[in-house]
């Protein structure tokens, strides 16, 4: 079976337009196929061969590098005559290069195979590299997609020009997925694999809250409030903590927004079973870990910052609401404020709740006489009276 130039030609085109390839690429492509089809059925496989195919109306012309020799040549593939070559150039020379021009009608089976097979492999290379240049500019966006299967611990999305994977490490801890749900996802990065380039898609990572907050409150952009740090636990809870760069602005009621507009529509987005707590970020690292760990009330912050570490002092009636469920609470102020926390009973709070004291022994009081004996007392007292 022959190799169809003109419906070669008109698939190329269809190809194209539907990859969004840019026509050269695909002419670079196709026409470095035909010179090794060319070489296969016409030449030899070290042959410098140039090949140009007019997508239009399928024309092929090959161009063959040969070497200008003296006296006859010793391998007509790659030699040519002095005299032959002076007819093509009249100024040729001993050890010039010549393309010689060969009308190409058609390929033999096997080559006409070899180059469908390269053809549609460079191809799809082109639109990997096309998609691959693409989506790096978008790395550290959201984008929206649409979710096309889920396969086990993966969930692939459909980006509109490629399809992305969402690992379970990336996922938002207890929200379920399903083909054709609408999302927006935050796109991690891009790695160059074997099957082409793969998009690697979040929505469990701390920038993708940060990104949302970015669309909610317009003072971010401006730089009149800006997000210093996040701790994610994703699908359970957050702390972010915020700081104002102008004096008697309130960050966390920016963004918080009027009637927590602006919280809930990113609470609207990650679920509503993921809690968050905006907290002010403060330079001071006592302030800041005690900020941190709000809702909880400090008493003390005693601060090891070559270690980074510190002991949080908390009243009795605390002591559970600062560390959280399983511990949640100080793991994620931990992770906010870079200080591994450990959280304690207030010592004078201790120290107050000293034991009950010893009750005072009381005096013995005298026993009460018997009603007979009091009466004998009375009598003797009367008779030694008389006397």
């Amino acid at each position: 079976m022959d190799l169809d130039m003109k419906q070669l030609a008109v698939a190329l085109k269809t190809i194209a337009e539907e990859k969004n390839l840019p026509e050269d690429t695909v002419q670079e492509v196709v026409e470095q196929a035909l010179a090794a089809a060319y070489r296969r059925d016409y030449g030899d496989r070290e042959q410098e061969v140039r090949v140009s195919m007019n997508l239009n109306s399928g024309e092929v012309d090959a161009y063959v590098s040969k070497e200008v020799v003296e006296g006859e040549p010793e391998n007509d593939a790659f030699e040519i005559s002095l005299a032959q070559a002076k007819v093509m150039k009249k100024d040729a020379a001993v050890g010039d290069l010549i393309e010689i021009h060969e009308k190409v009608e058609s390929f033999g089976r096997v080559a006409a195979q070899t180059a469908k097979q390269v053809i549609l492999q460079r191809l799809r290379e082109a639109e990997r590299d096309l998609i691959m240049e693409e989506y790096e500019d978008k790395i550290g966006t959201v984008i929206n997609a649409t979710v096309a299967r889920v396969e086990g611990n993966i969930v692939r999305v459909d980006l509109g020009k490629a399809q992305g994977i969402m690992p379970r490490s990336e996922q938002i801890q207890g929200e379920r997925y399903y083909p054709g749900q609408r999302i927006k996802v935050f796109l991690k990065d891009v790695e160059r694999g074997f099957r082409g380039p793969q998009l690697i898609l979040s929505r469990g990572n701390r920038e993708f809250i940060e990104w949302l907050f970015r669309a909610e409150v317009p003072e971010m952009e401006s730089g009149a409030v800006e997000i210093k740090g996040i701790a994610r636990e994703a699908g359970v809870r957050s702390k972010i903590a915020v700081f104002s760069t102008v004096p008697g602005v309130d960050p966390v009621g920016t963004f918080v927004g009027g009637h927590g507009t602006r919280v809930n529509a990113v609470v609207s987005e990650i679920g509503e079973q993921e809690k968050i707590d905006i907290i002010v970020w403060d330079a001071d690292s006592t302030a800041y870990i005690t900020n941190a760990l709000s809702p909880t009330k400090v008493s003390k912050v005693h601060l090891d910052e070559q270690a980074q570490k510190a002991r949080v002092s908390v009243p009795e009636d605390q002591l559970s609401i600062a560390i959280g469920k399983g511990g949640q609470n100080v793991r994620l102020a931990s992770k906010l404020t870079g200080y591994e926390l450990d959280i304690e009973q207030d010592k004078e709070e201790v120290n107050d709740q000293s034991p009950e004291p010893t009750p005072a022994v009381k005096p013995q009081m005298p026993k009460l006489k018997k009603k007979s004996e009091l009466e004998n007392s009375l009598l003797d007292a009367i008779e030694q009276h008389g006397e």
